[in-house]
């Protein structure tokens, strides 16, 4: 048994072979993570003393960063006492993941490669999630896939999902050739350290790119509903798509007062709007980054290189909160 202290204190015990991560939730302290199969970059972690092991390959560390003695905490153990520079969520109440049976209750196209779910939950269950959170939905022969919560809250009993199709992926063909209204499936939530922190006064910017929407729009319908006192100085949304099509939701239509910028990278003369990659418009949107906050939200790509070029532009690095859409190992 080995002891891991964070920069702020907190202590927790790590037997050999488990993660970092699964660690420190069952002592109660709180870790952001995401994927937890070491292919995005949330649990990044730096390791201030101490040595430890990878379970598994972390894909979604640089051979910089692995250089640097950073980490990913979903895919590490301990091999000695260590000590971590990352931050600590205690002062954030997560509500408890369950395991509980659901139901299709209904479908849509929104696009050729998008369709949208809702899942009915029993009658009795209840449900808490924080808008940016995701589910874990257990369909046919066991699949187990992660799929972001679109809705801000549980008051309509149904839980919406934007899906985008992969193209030979197991649960895409289930959910694009073969669910039906009244499936029977399972889900396991909610998962996830991807939510609003400070919003008072605060310029508060969202990147996105393809169903990396579907978080956002959980937010920005949180946003709205809060009180007059906490509410953000400025919001402004960046949807990165590759053609018009891709725009699948109408943005502007969300509630709340936000900027909306559609932004295309394969744009043909007929697109008025704005042009390139997502985070390199969003770049030239703010002379001062010293008040704003971004989450960024879809590809893994778009996360990496945003988070660099802004925090070159003066984005303080505890600023930048990102979920990274990465397709199953195993589709």
């Amino acid at each position: 048994m080995t002891i891991v202290k964070l920069a702020d204190g907190r202590q927790f015990q790590v037997e050999r072979n488990i993660s970092l991560l699964d660690a420190a939730t069952t002592s109660g302290v709180r870790l952001p993570y995401s994927c937890r199969t070491g292919r995005c970059s949330t649990c990044k972690a730096k390791v201030l003393s101490g040595s430890t092991t990878p379970l598994f390959e972390e894909t979604g560390l640089t051979s910089e960063e692995l250089e640097e003695g950073w980490i990913l905490t979903c895919v590490r153990s301990a091999q000695s006492d260590i000590e971590l520079e990352v931050d600590d969520l205690g002062g954030i109440s997560f509500p408890v993941s369950k395991t509980i049976p659901c139901r299709i209750s209904f479908l849509e196209r929104l696009a050729d490669d998008v369709v949208k779910v809702l899942l009915r939950l029993p009658p009795a269950a209840s449900f808490e999630f924080i808008p940016g959170q995701y589910i874990d939905v257990i369909g046919p022969g066991g699949i187990r896939r992660s799929y972001s919560l679109a809705n801000f809250n549980f008051s309509d009993k149904t839980l919406e999902l934007h899906i985008r199709e992969v193209d030979r992926g197991e649960m895409s063909q289930y959910w694009f050739d073969r669910a039906k209204v009244n499936d029977l499936l399972r889900l396991n939530g909610p998962l996830g350290t991807f939510l609003l922190r400070e919003t008072k006064s605060i310029d508060i910017y969202f990147l996105a790119t393809g169903t990396g929407i579907a978080p956002v729009k959980s937010m920005l319908e949180s946003i709205a509903h809060l009180p007059v006192e906490k509410k953000p100085r400025s919001v402004t949304v960046l949807w990165g798509g590759r053609q018009p099509s891709d725009f699948y939701l109408d943005v502007s239509n969300i509630a709340g007062e936000h900027n909306y910028i559609p932004v295309l990278s394969r744009a043909n003369d007929d697109w008025a709007g704005k042009t390139g990659y997502v985070q390199h418009v969003m770049l030239d949107l703010a002379p001062n980054w010293s008040n704003a906050v971004v989450y960024a939200c879809g590809s893994d790509a778009m996360i990496h290189n945003a988070k660099k070029i802004l925090m070159e532009a003066g984005l303080p690095a505890k600023r930048f909160y990102s979920d990274a859409f990465v397709c199953s190992a195993s589709n």
